[in-house]
């Protein structure tokens, strides 16, 4: 008698844990949908940062405010708390909780002018083991703060430079540690100016790389600084000079970032 009182409970139980594991995922769900309700996309000419620069958007592309860049970034895809976020441009029919979905972040780094005459002098090569390195290193830190381990795979795209626009952009491959068959794609973007830097970053899965490749360019050109803001403008002698150049930007700069991932809470 008591092994079969015994196997009721546990039929009991793991039914009743079932349920409540249905039932607590169905809550996550309609709050997940809740957020995605709350967004509030942008068309046209997007002005960034109180008139640092412009986005002029094109018509397959939409713009988030740093509010619901952030409502995304942390709330529906579980990454830190970030800062400085300029705010979020998705391609047209976008959604946070379509698995198929891709964003590019905007921030702006005001660290100074950054010199580009080492541009042709950079050997990514022996710069990608020092990320790779680097990246160990951030992942350990990750973890002691309960989000998942990180490893850089290496480059999707090598870095490229256009130095008549002044704007970079390679992109990497990078895999969580958090049971997910599908690497991550860092796609990074970045337009020099005055006083510091333009940084657009991709967030998607590797399997949207084709077609991030191929908007990139036309990403690139929907934004630019502003008159007085610009490469261009820089003022020998009075303006800030950054610390670091063109490699150190590719590698992470003064501050390197783990990157930001996508992947619903749920």
């Amino acid at each position: 008698m008591k092994k079969h009182i015994a196997l009721g409970l546990v039929v009991f139980l793991t039914s009743s844990f079932g349920l409540y594991a249905a039932n607590n995922e169905e809550s996550r769900k309609v709050v997940l949908r809740a957020l995605t309700a709350r967004l509030q996309y942008q068309q046209g000419q997007i002005d960034l940062r109180n008139g640092l620069a412009t986005l002029n958007l094109c018509e397959g592309f939409r713009y988030l405010d740093p509010a619901g860049a952030e409502t995304i970034l942390t709330g529906i895809w579980g990454n830190p708390p970030s800062e400085g976020t300029l705010g979020m441009i998705v391609p047209a029919g976008f959604s946070p909780i379509d698995s198929n979905a891709w964003c590019v972040v905007v921030q702006y780094e005001e660290d100074g002018y950054i010199k580009d005459d080492d541009a042709e002098k950079i050997n990514y090569t022996k710069m990608l083991k020092q990320m790779k390195e680097a990246a160990r290193e951030a992942s350990a830190e990750r973890v002691k703060n309960g989000y998942p381990a990180i490893e850089l795979v290496g480059w999707a795209t090598p870095p490229r430079y256009d130095k008549q626009t002044h704007k970079l952009y390679w992109a990497k491959e990078i895999k969580f540690d958090e049971g997910k068959g599908e690497n991550t794609l860092n796609y990074n973007l970045r337009i020099l100016g005055r006083r510091g830097v333009l940084v657009l970053n991709a967030v998607a899965d590797m399997s949207q790389f084709p077609k991030i490749e191929q908007a990139t360019p036309e990403i690139l050109a929907m934004v630019d600084f502003n008159a007085g803001h610009r490469y261009a403008d820089y003022t020998p002698g009075t303006d800030k000079v950054a610390a670091y150049g063109l490699a150190a930007l590719v590698a992470g700069g003064v501050a390197a970032k783990a990157g930001l991932f996508k992947g619903l809470i749920v």
